[in-house]
């Protein structure tokens, strides 16, 4: 891949702290990626992750869901702004609103979500407790296109990581998390045009598929 690429714009729609956003950003500054960070939206306006987004210089936008009327006048001018910046793809990054099926609809095959869990297991919410309720001996997260029903959409890619003796809901989700950070910048580039290579790829214990390119 080379620094000639042409990058698709990426919007990305947080409500709080910015962790896979910033995931995102520090990848974006490499030269071959082929995606650009062009601004970061929230339905919040303390979201942590507007002042991050600042400080490495991407533009931000307060979109507040309690200054509209209704749900689908948010919808409305949270749709005009993604179209004025003519994005390309849109990653929901810790983004606590559930969108509605026209507003998907609007969007469709061009917007990410990430889920902290091997889906199709344990869609919604809670995932780590229910997780370690089911006893279960790998856990992780998921990219996926966004479609109208919930955790639902075509993955993109997965990564997975061990559930130890001893966890509890914070340690799981703390390992989940670390996950999360390599697993969506690889996703994003999947999406916007990096072909994965042929074999697997590890991270001191974290396991990513597809792959990463060598």
């Amino acid at each position: 891949m080379t620094a000639n690429l042409a990058k698709k714009n990426v919007d990305v729609l947080v409500s709080g702290r910015g962790t896979n956003m910033l995931a995102l950003i520090e990848a974006a500054k490499d030269s071959r990626y082929p995606a650009m960070i062009k601004r970061v939206i929230s339905n919040r306006p303390d979201a942590g992750a507007l002042a991050i987004a600042a400080k490495h210089g991407i533009a931000t936008l307060v979109v507040d869901h309690k200054a509209f009327a209704s749900r689908q006048a948010h919808e409305d001018g949270l749709a005009k702004a993604l179209a004025d910046d003519m994005a390309d793809i849109i990653c929901l990054a810790g983004y606590m609103r559930i969108l509605s099926p026209a507003f998907v609809q609007l969007f469709a095959g061009k917007m990410l979500n990430i889920h902290p869990s091997l889906l199709p297991a344990f869609t919604g919410t809670n995932t780590h407790a229910r997780a370690l309720a089911a006893g279960v001996k790998l856990h992780g997260a998921s990219v996926h296109f966004v479609t109208a029903q919930l955790d639902a959409g075509p993955i993109v890619a997965q990564a997975c990581v061990p559930v130890l003796d001893g966890d509890n809901e914070n340690t799981l989700a703390a390992r989940v998390l670390a996950a999360e950070n390599l697993l969506y910048p690889h996703a994003l580039a999947l999406v916007a045009g990096k072909a994965a290579g042929n074999s697997q790829c590890t991270f001191a214990g974290l396991l990513i598929w597809p792959p990463v390119a060598p």
